[in-house]
């Protein structure tokens, strides 16, 4: 899938509503439209990486910044207390359905393994 149809990029061109949660530079998070749990977010690199083969592309500060994004995001909504997931789903036969990069950070209820 190219940048140009790939529905991440859209978001991130703003071609695409969606409920953004935190947006900055390289970063950009939104509520997870087929949502698993209370609390379902995405968290993107807004440059496109389709999955973790290709995270050598990105810069290593994008990286770190996806992860302290996420984890301040779960802060935000409230479920750091309790607990959450972050997930990351690689290739077809991991449940991967949108082949740009992504973090689920998913709580708000009990989770357990898929």
């Amino acid at each position: 899938m190219s940048e140009a149809d790939c529905i991440f990029c859209r978001i991130v061109r703003g071609e695409i509503d969606a409920e953004v949660v935190h947006d900055e530079d390289d970063v950009l998070v939104f509520e997870d439209i087929n949502s698993k749990a209370p609390v379902h977010v995405l968290v993107i690199p807004k440059e496109h990486v389709a999955n973790l083969e290709e995270i050598g592309a990105l810069p290593d500060t994008v990286l770190k910044r996806l992860f302290e994004v996420a984890s301040s995001v779960a802060e935000k909504l409230g479920v750091t207390e309790g607990g959450y997931a972050i997930r990351i789903n690689n290739g077809r036969d991991a449940g991967q359905e949108v082949f740009h990069l992504h973090l689920h950070v998913m709580g708000g209820k009990r989770l357990g393994m898929p």
